[in-house]
């Protein structure tokens, strides 16, 4: 059988007038054409009819249609289920009306230059990601190729056409953006094929794919990543580029040593907001069962069999993903058989100063690659969470040190060094007093330059750049890791000016038990002496020993953020440990 793009697959089914379904699930022809397994996977695939089917029943109940990207998902579950032989609305006249519905909805919030308000206003990557869903239905009805979907195929046609010109022109504002803009353009160009299509790819992806040897891209996001190994996929597979599975592969692979044992990923290293908050292994599904498949790769087929155990799977990806596998006929087919997943290891992740290790259940995090000098903004790594110890259920979130040293802050280490089996994190930091400015740059009337402090805590019209400085005073921090077969053990270090308090900040995951500790304000808690212990769901980590000294927390974030009346505490159970320096002291976890 002579291999066909969708291109050429779907103008000869044009031409015939009609599609003809040699399958239950769409095309076979396509999955013979482009897989490597063959085989379709009957089970799964009736599995996501069957919970399209109740997610269209829902959409008829309510009879409303959705905003924003909303709106390419709901034509996209719509055209999955008329188009679907055994899906229970297949070629069901009641979807007609909520489909005009959303194309109608479509094409009157459609700004002048083709974008939706989907996001930030007219953004063309918002467009984009709503494109991404909206494609991929207009795709599959355009080749069930139905006479009373003609009418719907014409507007939503003028929809996608009249938001390409806006892909074709538009601007982006984050690294991720170009590359999804990119996918979109592709998905278009298999639907209504036009040479500016291709040109605007080759611009996008002419300044270069950035990946570092680790396998992040520039945002160093788990979030973004999702984006980038999506764009990556498409373009490899539409336009024939097998190297872009390359980016998608690498990044993948790494992202398996930043999963915990309940599919949660490391987040320390990321340049934006999902930094602060968590993102599990089930968003890249998808990529994980296209790149087995593709590529027959077992370590990704035992990955995507893992994900499929992980709860939520059925309502995120069986719930919400059909029209993934009929635009995608490679998804339809059986994975390769798995290879053993290693779940014993140490890996350092060199280009962010990430450390991971797993021993079965327990898992370690321990970072010290922040974007220095720390800077609050997005698109720069400023998590003072710099360890993270996992026993089963049971999670400590993280730990960050505070010092009172000139209202600095939280620490934040410049890089990690592996001496022998140990991993050290170390920062120094300077604050000098300032001396009156040379005579020649002296101004009679006193109006100097606003300008930041040489050690960046603040900002005044003070020049000083150019001001002597005098009684500079040091704070030196040093935490140093090792690891024993799942126990760890924290040495700290701090020195310099004398008498500076010193506080350890552990956040443990809310709803669980704490022994050992001594209540104080705030609902906060202090390791004194002894041994402390979290429960959680039949696990328990044991940490200590206090450190003899208990008082008030206050101001742990520092200057940069009191000044705005900001805070960086989270939800969860907080232990703390104070002193002063100089301090030294070692905490065990177990």
């Amino acid at each position: 059988m002579k291999n066909i793009n969708r291109s050429e697959f779907l103008k000869t089914s044009m031409k015939a007038g009609a599609f003809v379904a040699l399958a239950q699930f769409g095309s076979p022809f396509l999955s013979a054409a482009q897989g490597n397994q063959g085989g379709i996977d009957t089970d799964f695939m009736n599995n996501l009819i069957a919970a399209n089917d109740e997610k269209v029943s829902a959409i008829l109940q309510t009879q409303k249609v959705g905003t924003g990207r909303a709106l390419g998902y709901e034509f996209a579950y719509l055209a999955s289920a008329y188009a679907s032989p055994s899906s229970k609305y297949y070629h069901d006249a009641r979807l007609a009306a909520p489909l005009e519905r959303l194309t109608a909805t479509m094409l009157e919030h459609q700004s002048e230059d083709g974008t939706l308000n989907a996001g930030n206003l007219e953004s063309p990557p918002d467009t984009a990601f709503m494109m991404e869903s909206l494609t991929a239905g207009a795709y599959i009805l355009a080749r069930d190729n139905s006479a009373a979907m003609s009418k719907i195929n014409s507007e939503v046609k003028k929809f996608i056409r009249k938001a390409g010109e806006a892909l074709i022109t538009g601007g982006v504002h984050t690294p991720n953006h170009r590359f999804a803009v990119c996918g979109v353009l592709a998905r278009l160009n298999e639907l209504y094929p036009d040479k500016r299509y291709l040109n605007r790819i080759d611009d996008w992806l002419g300044e270069g794919i950035f990946q570092d040897k680790d396998g992040h891209y520039p945002e160093r996001s788990q979030n973004y990543a999702n984006v980038e190994n999506n764009s990556m996929i498409t373009l490899g597979r539409l336009l024939n580029k097998p190297a872009m599975f390359d980016y998608a592969k690498k990044n993948l692979e790494m992202a398996y040593y930043y999963m915990d044992p309940d599919g949660n990923l490391a987040v320390n290293d990321s340049r934006r907001q999902d930094q602060w908050s968590s993102k599990n292994i089930m968003a890249f599904y998808l990529h994980y069962r296209y790149l087995a498949i593709k590529l027959n790769n077992g370590m990704f087929a035992a990955v995507a069999r893992f994900i499929e155990t992980l709860p939520g799977f059925d309502k995120e990806i069986v719930g919400n993903t059909i029209y993934d596998f009929l635009e995608n006929p490679v998804l339809q087919q059986q994975l390769p058989a798995s290879a053993t997943l290693p779940v014993s290891f140490e890996k350092l992740f060199t280009t962010s100063s990430l450390l991971r290790i797993r021993r079965n259940d327990t898992t370690t995090t321990f970072f010290g690659g922040p974007d220095l000098p720390t800077i609050i903004a997005s698109g720069r790594s400023n998590s003072p969470n710099f360890f993270a110890y996992r026993k089963g259920k049971a999670i400590l979130k993280y730990m960050r040190l505070s010092s009172s040293f000139f209202s600095m802050g939280y620490f934040y280490s410049d890089g990690m060094k592996k001496e022998g089996n140990k991993y050290v994190l170390y920062r120094k930091l300077s604050a000098p007093y300032y001396q009156p400015l040379p005579k020649d740059k002296r101004k009679k009337d006193g109006d100097y330059a606003l300008s930041p402090s040489i050690d960046d805590r603040f900002w005044n019209k003070m020049d000083f750049s150019n001001r002597p400085v005098s009684n500079v005073k040091t704070l030196e921090t040093k935490v140093t890791l090792t690891e024993n077969n799942g126990s760890d053990q924290l040495d700290f270090e701090v020195t310099g000016s004398e008498g500076v308090s010193v506080t350890i900040e552990l956040c443990f995951n809310e709803g669980g038990k704490l022994n050992g500790v001594t209540a104080g304000e705030n609902e906060n808690s202090f390791l004194t002496s002894g041994e402390g212990s979290y429960e959680f769901g039949g696990d328990t980590i044991n940490f200590g020993p206090g450190t003899g000294n208990v008082r008030m927390i206050r101001g742990l974030e520092g200057e940069r953020y009191s000044t705005h009346f900001g805070s960086l505490r989270t939800k969860g159970m907080y232990v703390y440990l104070t002193g002063n320096t100089p301090f030294k002291h070692t905490l065990k976890f177990s």
